[in-house]
This record gives structure tokens, sequence and C-alpha cells, in this order.
């Protein structure tokens, strides 16, 4: 299994930390984002870890990883800075984003479902909006599911009364659906990068969910991985100095 972490983005909205250095080497709990991203992976056995860089690559600094760029980082977004892995991509895959901090149950709980392809989702979001303004629930990636545990759809759109959780940037993709997912880029990128895709304004912007959402929308099945708190996410400067102030996750 291997597992890659998208951490090309500027991080702007937690400036000045990431002044001199890539959101992912922003310190939480005394050591960077990255840092503990790789223990909860390497706590379930996870070694093989690859990094996707872009702003400020060269700070990215852990043991035993390797880095890929992600040269159009200024103009593109989450979904094209996966497939800049390239070759790497490829097999059975955990796909995380760069900015969010998990211990290793939430791994455990990702990599023990029975789903091929699962997304970890948190079931009890909502408490971590409170006052949180500064990224508030119309930012949320909210996930729709069935009774059976399905994803219906998943992003910004679903909205609190439809969702059943939230998507945490967090997701295992079995080697199957990497290729069909492979397929299913290549031949939306051969229309333009510039068109609309999904509910992206262009397909250079677009995000991860606008390929999961399109792909489910094409018969492909995707379960969830629930879970109850265990991460946050740390997008602004009032998520950092809010966890500076709790204990827990």
């Amino acid at each position: 299994m291997r597992a890659i972490i998208i951490a090309a983005g500027q991080g702007t909205r937690l400036r000045p930390y990431t002044a001199d250095r890539p959101k992912c080497m922003v310190s939480v709990a005394g050591k960077p984002i990255l840092h503990h991203q790789i223990d909860a992976l390497r706590a379930n056995g996870v070694d093989d870890i690859v990094v996707i860089g872009g702003y400020k690559q060269q700070g990215i600094v852990a043991p035993n990883i390797r880095t890929v760029s992600n040269r159009e980082y200024q103009t593109n977004n989450i979904l094209m800075s996966l497939f800049c892995a390239g070759p790497e991509l490829v097999g059975d895959v955990i796909v995380s984003y760069g900015d969010i901090v998990y211990g290793p149950a939430v791994v455990e709980t990702l990599m023990s479902t029975f789903f091929p392809s699962a997304l970890v989702v948190d079931l009890d979001w909502a408490k971590t909006y409170q006052g949180r303004t500064d990224h508030p629930i119309e930012q949320a990636e909210l996930c729709e599911a069935r009774e059976n545990g399905y994803v219906v759809r998943v992003g910004k759109e679903v909205g609190p009364d439809n969702a059943c959780g939230e998507f945490i940037g967090l997701a295992r993709f079995d080697a199957a659906m990497i290729a069909r997912l492979w397929a299913r880029y290549t031949d939306r990128l051969a229309l333009g990068d510039h068109k609309p895709y999904m509910n992206a304004p262009t397909f250079r912007k677009a995000y991860l969910t606008d390929l999961i959402n399109d792909a489910i929308q094409n018969y492909e099945h995707f379960g969830i991985a629930p879970i109850e708190g265990g991460w946050r996410e740390i997008d602004t400067v009032q998520d950092l100095e809010r966890l500076k102030s709790t204990t827990t996750w």
C-alpha cells in the first residue's frame, strides 16, 4: 500500500506561518502536519509515502519519503495536483490532503473497511464548525451516503441537511479503481483544462471530489469509512490557534 499526500498549495490563509515553509510543514502540537500524517500511516504499516510538493517544495523535510513536483501549483487545484504523481499513482493507494492531522486510529479505520475504495467521513463533524468563522460550513466537503454506506455525492454542494458527515480528505482506492480514475481523468483532460468540470469552473480548478462525483455518476462505487473526530483540518490561522487551545483532535 502506497500513500500519496497532496501538499502543493500555497496555504495563503495560514500566513504568516506559511511565509517561509509549505503548509504541510507548519507545526501542530510540536511537529509538522506532515510528520503527524507519516507517523499515523507508518503505525499502520504504510511505509511507501510520496509527497506532492509545489509551493516552497524544498522545505518538505521528512525521513524516507519521496517527493514529486506540481510545477503549476499556482494555477491548478487538488485534482491536477494529485495526478502530478504520474507513475506513483498506481496500485492500491491511500490519498491524503496535506493540511489535515489525524492519528493512527483514523488510518486503521480506513485500512480495515471492507469497501475496496472508501472515503474517511467524520460523522461528528458539526461541532468543529462551532465558532469556525474563517472556514464556515459552506466550505466543508460534506458527504451524502446511502444506508448501506455507499457515497451518493461529496463536496461543498451537498449541504448540512443532506450530509451524513464530512469527507476529511483521506481516502483509499484499490488498484482497479485507480486505473479507471486515470482513464476518466485523461479523457476529460483531453477535452481541455479550460472547460467546466462537474462543480468546478474549469477542469484546471477541479477538486478530487469532482472526479469522485463524476465516477459515481458513471456507476462507480465508493464506501464511507466512518469516524467520530480524531482529526483536524488546518486551513486558516484561526484553525491553528483553535487547535492550540485543545488537547484532543
